[in-house]
């Protein structure tokens, strides 16, 4: 009856099962996974954020594909402010970063063809890619003290089906970014690139190899994806945008045309969202550099545990002992501590035993979430 697009397993999984059956029985959940910004306590400028949704201009329909002129030149002011100039004309604006990748996917390849994605990554791409009948090719992100990409998986996963490589910068969860020689090597594949920069903006320090955006690249084929979500700690306005050249955006434009998915209100809205997000921008920094800090403080000198490397984002990951599954450590420590974590293994980690944490957590609970964690591994390693 349904398409086979939507035959995904929708069983949950073990973890969401306890965690619903301990809030039912009213546990004091300590929930180090929180990545909806809106919900971590954070100081949102209410009345300039609602007096932008309601501008009078939100009641006329002005159908635009790519979006309005100066919804589209307040992008390129984003930009502008980092250093990067970025024609109005090249910036298409799209719902989500989710609607980005489906529309570029549209665009780049025909039922069948191959996308090559990293692994670890944020587990989306697979159920895109499936809506859009596109075969998903992972290359390995290698860890070695610092996270570099594998280039010599990564080329032996080409084939000529291959029509694009999406690269997450910095990646979520290992918040490793792009480093320049790894562009030059991917620009000489000649393969069109699809850089996610959600989390650009939120670097732990600088760093002169890093390559914080692809927007100054000009070919092969490049398209640059972020949004209000991210940038602005704003997921629930629902407006992200893409920055492309060429013929590409002819035909981007015709598939925005075919859907005119972006809101007026939104549109109306982002130029004064975009100002107003810098204020929550700086708390998330703050919030999760302070976070990251006290994790790696915690652990100190002889911890059975490590905090990978990382360069941004709102994201921690944690190698812990290898004496029960990662599933099994989420589970214990929901059970006997409660405290949520994520097993490394929702974001395709290749080999056990990892833990991701949120930065974004709110202060007391994040210190008392990993205190908690860490007497826990500390008990379970302890000589019998």
């Amino acid at each position: 009856m349904f398409s086979s697009r939507l035959q995904w397993d929708l069983r949950p999984n073990r973890l969401s099962v306890l965690l619903d059956a301990r809030r039912r029985a009213g546990a004091p959940i300590l929930d180090l996974t929180e990545s909806n910004p809106t919900r971590a306590g954070f100081l949102y400028p209410g009345p300039q954020i609602l007096e932008a949704i309601c501008d009078p201009r939100s009641l006329m329909y002005e159908p635009l594909p790519a979006g309005s002129a100066e919804a589209r030149a307040a992008v390129a002011g984003y930009y502008r402010a980092r250093g990067h100039e970025v024609a109005p004309e090249r910036i298409l604006l799209t719902a989500s970063t989710s609607e980005s990748y489906a529309w570029l996917f549209k665009l780049l390849a025909n039922p069948g063809d191959e996308v090559l994605v990293p692994r670890p990554s944020y587990p989306l791409f697979e159920f895109l890619a499936a809506l859009e009948s596109v075969r998903l090719v992972q290359y390995p992100l290698a860890y070695d003290g610092s996270w570099s990409m594998d280039f010599e998986a990564l080329e032996r996963s080409l084939t000529p089906r291959t029509h694009a490589i999406v690269l997450v910068n910095p990646n979520n969860p290992t918040g490793s970014f792009l480093k320049r020689s790894e562009l030059a090597r991917l620009v000489a594949l000649g393969i069109p690139l699809i850089s996610d920069e959600v989390f650009a903006d939120y670097a732990f320090g600088p760093d002169p190899a890093r390559v914080s955006t692809l927007v100054d690249v000009e070919a092969p084929l490049t398209f640059c994806l972020s949004g209000l979500s991210k940038i602005s700690g704003l997921p629930q306005m629902k407006l992200g945008w893409m920055v492309a050249r060429g013929p590409a955006v002819e035909r981007l434009e015709l598939i925005a045309d075919t859907y005119l998915s972006v809101s007026a209100p939104m549109q109306n809205a982002l130029p004064r969202l975009l100002q107003t997000g810098a204020a929550v921008q700086q708390q998330i920094a703050r919030r999760t550099a302070s976070n990251l800090e006290f994790l790696r403080q915690a652990l100190g000198a002889g911890s059975v545990c490590q905090v990978l490397d990382l360069e941004g984002g709102w994201y921690a990951t944690l190698r812990i002992p290898r004496t029960r599954s990662e599933e099994q450590w989420t589970l214990d420590l929901l059970e006997r501590d409660n405290v949520l974590v994520q097993p490394g293994f929702f974001y395709d980690f290749d080999s056990e035993a990892y833990l991701v944490l949120s930065l974004l957590t709110p202060p007391e609970a994040f210190r008392e979430g990993v205190a908690r964690l860490l007497t826990s591994v500390s008990r379970e390693s302890a000589p019998s």
